[in-house]
């Protein structure tokens, strides 16, 4: 390949013609560094958790957040001043990633943009030789997801998912008294995303503000007018942008849930149901979802509500493990039949260095060991691409009436159970079911080593997207 920067490459139309490109790495892929040596960050997306991102980095020793880069350049005068005031030195502002990634002095990247960046900047980092830490979920579809992952291997770059409970040692004894075997089989893995979004409303379309550039904010998705249910937030309920609720706080829920469960990736099966109940807007994921699925002897089932409601045996946003020999409910075992607190098994999880989430993404930085991550982008990938898998059966779906009662949960007693206290909650909620249609989703089949459907098309072509150039995610690493 020709002599050129990278900036160069990744605009040349020639580089996202084809399927595959590499891009050698930097300084930052390969040594050890010291405790003492400076980690030097660029933070992607700056304005809500990327502010969190800020706070953490400049919390830990010999860090530097070098660059913040966001295509708002409204949002960059408060982080410049919060960073020079913290450290004494003020951070580049630019709005285009690819810029930090020329920097052969940068190690790193944080990546809090919205979900449809996700996995294009983390595989653009990996190129150059940086390593990432990648919010949730760490992709928009699940095939992008897979090749972040790949290029993060052949890279060798540390690719740390920003599901923080990973680094939490409740949930992580938890998770090893389950795998322990003491309490039997775990029957279903439960996860709950009880979250009041109300409506967004309606925003007419209008011309981006001059300081939003508003190209390099749609990036990978095809162009659209601009309205402010975009920027800031409320793209999480746009499916070019977002992937709901379940893909928003959900995925950190589903991530425990799947974390439970012994040697889990993706399920046999997938069905989900719901809707956008309670009032009209311009959302267009559910606010009410239910998904069912199947991983052998164990059901992974989960719940998403946006409308106000009651929450389940004392959860709201949480897990519960249904076990033979009781039930775990957050991170408390109440044995069955009993409704008085137990200890749990004593086990003995592992965990990787550092105190916090970034720590521990720090200490892989420096120690170059994947191994020391608790949340490594394979973990992130699996847990994002179940959220996918059920967004991917309910958007299949079509409409099927609440009463008389549809039989899209046959004969599983968790899945009917559910769906009552579904109709309870809209009920709560004065949502007329005599007037309203449940979208029932389609029961789709999932080969897991192949990550795609069994036998549906249709159903295959939302594992991807159609990509606008230059902001293509190759089909495969080269």
């Amino acid at each position: 390949m020709p002599r050129q920067s990278r900036r160069e490459f990744l605009k040349s139309s020639a580089a996202f013609a084809g399927a595959t490109f590499a891009i050698g790495g930097t300084k930052s892929s390969g040594n050890i560094l010291q405790n003492s040596e400076t980690v030097r960050v660029a933070v992607a997306g700056v304005n809500g958790r990327g502010g969190s991102h800020i706070g953490s980095l400049l919390e830990l020793p010999n860090v530097e957040v070098a660059y913040i880069v966001d295509p708002d350049k409204r949002i960059w005068p408060g982080r410049i001043k919060s960073i020079a005031d913290k450290t004494g030195k003020a951070p580049k502002a630019i709005t285009d990633i690819r810029e930090a990634l020329d920097d052969k002095n940068l190690h790193a990247v944080t990546v809090a943009t919205p979900n449809h960046w996700h996995s294009l900047i983390t595989i653009w980092a990996c190129q150059a030789g940086k390593d990432v830490y990648v919010e949730k979920p760490c992709s928009h579809n699940v095939r992008e997801g897979r090749i972040a992952v790949e290029m993060a291997r052949k890279h060798k770059c540390i690719v740390q998912h920003g599901t923080q409970s990973r680094s939490e040692g409740g949930w992580a004894n938890v998770v090893a008294a389950i795998k322990s075997g003491e309490l039997g089989k775990l029957l279903v893995s439960r996860g709950l995303c009880y979250k009041n979004r109300p409506s967004i409303g309606f925003k007419p379309e209008t011309t981006p503000p001059p300081e939003v550039d508003f190209n390099l904010w749609l990036g990978p998705a095809q162009e659209r007018p601009y309205h402010q249910n975009l920027v800031h937030y409320n793209w999480h309920y746009f499916w070019d942008f977002g992937n709901g609720d379940i893909g928003n706080q959900g995925v950190h829920q589903m991530d425990i849930a799947r974390w439970a469960i012994p040697g889990a990736t993706l399920p046999k099966s997938v069905l989900c149901f719901g809707g956008r109940f309670g009032y009209e807007d311009q959302g267009e994921s559910a606010n009410t979802q239910v998904a069912v699925m199947d991983f052998g002897e164990t059901k992974l089932l989960f719940e998403v509500r946006g409308l106000p409601t009651v929450d389940y045996q004392g959860q709201k946003v949480g897990n519960i493990f249904h076990l033979e020999a009781g039930t775990i409910v957050g991170t408390k075992f109440f044995p069955k039949g009993s409704d008085k607190e137990a200890p749990l098994p004593k086990a003995d999880p592992q965990r990787g260095p550092g105190k916090s989430h970034f720590a521990n993404f720090v200490e892989a930085v420096r120690s170059r060991k994947s191994s020391d991550l608790n949340a490594d982008i394979l973990e992130g990938h699996y847990s994002s691409a179940l959220c996918h898998l059920a967004n991917i059966s309910y958007r299949l779906g079509s409409p099927a009436a609440f009463k008389p009662r549809t039989e899209v949960a046959g004969t599983l007693e968790v899945l009917n159970e559910s769906l009552d206290r579904i109709e309870q909650h809209l009920e709560a909620n004065k949502v007329d079911l005599s007037s309203t249609k449940l979208r029932v989703g389609q029961l789709l089949t999932v080969d897991a080593a192949t990550e795609s459907f069994v036998g549906n098309a249709e159903a295959n072509k939302l594992l991807t997207r159609n990509y606008r150039k230059p902001f293509v995610v190759p089909e495969k690493v080269a």
